[in-house]
């Protein structure tokens, strides 16, 4: 059953009602007569920005790293809820999911705990059991949502194995008057309505940024029926206020705040062996998130001006991970857990030399546990008795790094050198049992080397050669004990970080009608971290004779190999005309098991196509081709890791611009009612989390 809660959350609703009062006299005083742009081609047609690639702004064309840019238009477009769902079918990007909250977005066949989630530069601090720690921010406020494919440890340090996906929030603006952004949103699937609002408001030397955003998806709907337990409530405010110092410096105060109730992850039910228990499945009645921000920012002037920002932080992310019995009608493992993370981050850039742009910085944080775990015993699992996994537990990270930007003619060289240290400590694990062995620092040096040379504007060839790490989470560190899964957990305090190693090939080209990006890379980690289950005396040892029956541990294998190929185009074929593909293309090797690596994402091809009609309708269509995913690992998931059928889906949609800065859009999504799941769907085979069916989106986007 699922059990709705319905909390309050004041000061959200009343920003998003106040937008969408102040948007209502737009509506009916805007004539249809206002009229869109006569040519709407000009906005698609600018060279594509990055900040997260370099660290500040530059055109992707100037930059020899593989990057993903999605925009305000296109996250309007997507109408996704959360990253992962915005990123799936992007090229070198997938998506793994346990839910309909739980969308882990996935980088070049590299998950969660390998990619550096970042909003507004800053990171999203917390161990990664189930769902999505990605779904902790509101896409309904985005702006932008950026991401480095490949290592990126050079500049997000210890995490950032696979890449770095940078969620970028508005931002207070010194723009006279008052603004106002509103959406409205509705998706038949899950009946759920959404709603977002942005109000700037700016004087003299002070601006004022507020947001709030609403969404109530109800259990979405699949071609064979509603799916259980994948509705939620989710409720995110925003606040930033700006004071400007003079014309070169300002000084900033922001505030966030995201909340989520009643989430489950139906993906990750799993059978009980006791029988009065049934099956488990793992849920959420609360979690949220709060950050808190100081920062000062100077821009520099003349020949060779030095950019600063500094920021202080403060993030807290609440967790509530419960286990409820499907046959006892109740929870028999509860874990509540807060995260706080407190972080310094300065940096700078200086254009030493014409030729040179050198920036540097520093990085530390550092983030604190300890969860009040509680777990019924057989035969009646009740009362719930404390149990747990580890007590005080700290990770903290201080990371520095030196970046030169040399432009040499035609020749666009990057290279950058960062060093870390990273220590873990807890005062307890295993519910008290053990108290030695615990503390580990470990120190790495990551490095990159890039070169981009334009030939011409539609060809610049670029190559790369990158090394990051990952320190294991306290989760992999300390967390010994059993599960909500049925398996007991051996923690393991002295892992070794993991390293990777990737090169990089490819091509890229843009002009006003046409930009392309093909790449293939190379990545070997070595002391791969992962979750292992054991059997026989490796069991024994490390979770004892009790639990040796379902014993997993975090283990660093030997090393992991991927390599992978990725195409990206869009293609003006005549004024108002767009055509657009993407491809992947990932194969891993787990070296000690000689196999493929487990939960790879399958190959796709996606096409699309957007076209305007008259100055007011724009139409578009998109093609989703995933090939059959037969590559599983056998030894290493011992059965639990099945091959996926083969699949496609169309998207089309419409959008009527009937006011200068008003739009309405109507979709379908999976217009054939496609039954499906992705391959990185959790679930046991065969229980796979299925796809949403056909589903009606509604939209209205207004700035006044």
């Amino acid at each position: 059953m699922n059990r709705r809660v319905h909390h309050r959350f004041p000061l959200a609703r009343l920003a998003v009602a106040a937008a969408t009062l102040l948007a209502l006299p737009g509506l009916r005083a805007q004539a249809l007569a206002d009229a869109p742009p006569p040519d709407g081609d000009s906005a698609a047609s600018l060279p594509t920005v990055t900040v997260t690639a370099k660290g500040y702004a530059s055109a992707d064309a100037e930059t020899p790293i593989a990057t993903t840019v999605l925009t305000r238009d296109e996250l309007a477009r997507k109408q996704a809820r959360h990253v992962g769902e915005a990123l799936r079918g992007e090229p070198g990007l997938a998506v793994a999911l346990d839910g309909a909250h739980g969308h882990n977005p996935v980088i070049r066949g590299l998950k969660k705990d390998s990619v550096a989630l970042l909003v507004d530069g800053m990171r999203l601090n917390s161990a990664q059991p189930a769902g999505a720690i990605a779904s902790f921010m509101s896409l309904g406020l985005a702006e932008r949502v950026e991401v480095v494919k490949g290592p990126a440890s050079v500049l997000y340090g210890t995490g950032a194995l696979g890449g770095a996906i940078n969620v970028r929030l508005p931002q207070a603006r010194f723009e006279p008057g008052l603004k106002v952004n509103a959406r409205l949103g509705f998706d038949s699937a899950s009946r759920g309505p959404s709603g977002a609002g942005v109000l700037n408001v700016s004087r003299d030397d002070h601006a004022l940024m507020l947001g709030a955003s609403l969404a109530r998806p109800r259990d979405y709907k699949e071609p064979q029926g509603r799916v259980a337990r994948t509705g939620y409530d989710s409720a995110a405010f925003i606040g930033q206020y700006r004071y400007r110092l003079d014309r070169a410096q300002q000084l900033r105060l922001s505030v966030q705040q995201h909340r989520d109730d009643d989430v489950w992850y139906p993906g990750v039910t799993r059978p009980h062996p006791v029988p009065a228990v049934g099956s488990v499945t793992t849920h959420s009645p609360r979690q949220s998130r709060r950050l808190y921000e100081v920062g000062y920012s100077r821009q520099g002037t003349g020949a060779r001006p030095l950019n600063l920002d500094a920021r202080l932080y403060r993030q807290e992310m609440h967790r509530t991970i419960y286990g409820h019995a499907n046959r006892l009608g109740r929870d028999i493992v509860t874990t509540d857990v807060a995260f706080a993370t407190t972080g310094l981050d300065a940096r700078a850039d200086w254009l030493a030399h014409p030729q040179h742009l050198l920036s540097f910085g520093m990085n530390a944080w550092r983030m604190s546990a300890h969860p009040d775990s509680r777990m019924g015993r057989p035969p009646r699992f009740q009362p719930l008795v404390v149990s747990n996994p580890f007590k005080d537990g700290r990770l903290q990270a201080t990371g520095l790094y030196v970046q030169d930007d040399m432009r040499l003619g035609a020749l666009n060289v990057l290279a950058g050198l960062r060093h870390d240290h990273v220590r873990g400590s807890a005062a307890a694990m295993n519910n008290g049992q053990v108290t030695t062995g615990l503390n580990r620092r470990d120190s790495a040096t990551s490095a990159s080397l890039g070169a981009v040379y334009e030939v011409a504007p539609l060809l610049r060839p670029y190559a790369n050669v990158s090394r990051a790490f990952r320190a294991a989470d306290l989760r992999e560190r300390y967390q010994s004990g059993p599960r909500n899964d049925g398996y007991y957990y051996a923690g393991s305090p002295q892992i070794r970080p993991e390293t990777a190693t990737q090169f990089e090939l490819g091509l890229k080209g843009a002009d006003e009608r046409l930009s392309y990006q093909v790449s293939a890379w190379r990545t070997r980690i070595s002391n791969y971290i992962t979750g292992l289950q054991l059997t026989g005396p490796a069991a024994v040892a490390a979770c004892g004779a009790p639990n040796a029956r379902a014993c997993r541990q975090t283990v660093n294998l030997g090393h992991a190999t991927l390599t992978g190929l990725e195409a990206a185009l869009r293609w003006q074929v005549r004024p108002g005309q767009w055509l657009q593909a993407g491809y992947s293309r990932v194969r891993g090797t787990n070296g000690d098991f000689n196999e493929p690596l487990f939960q790879m994402p399958a190959d796709e091809l996606t096409l699309g196509w957007e076209g305007r009609l008259t100055p007011a309708w724009t139409l578009d269509a998109d093609l989703r081709l995933v090939k059959r995913q037969n590559r599983v690992a056998t030894r290493f998931a011992r059965g639990t890791e099945d091959p996926t059928a083969g699949f496609g889906t169309l998207d089309v949609g419409a959008t009527w611009r009937y006011a200068r800065q008003q739009t309405l859009r109507i979709a379908v999504k999976n217009l054939t009612d496609k039954r499906y799941h992705e391959h990185l769907a959790e679930g046991l085979p065969g229980m796979e989390v299925k796809a949403p069916g056909r589903s009606l989106n509604l939209s209205w986007e207004g700035k006044f």
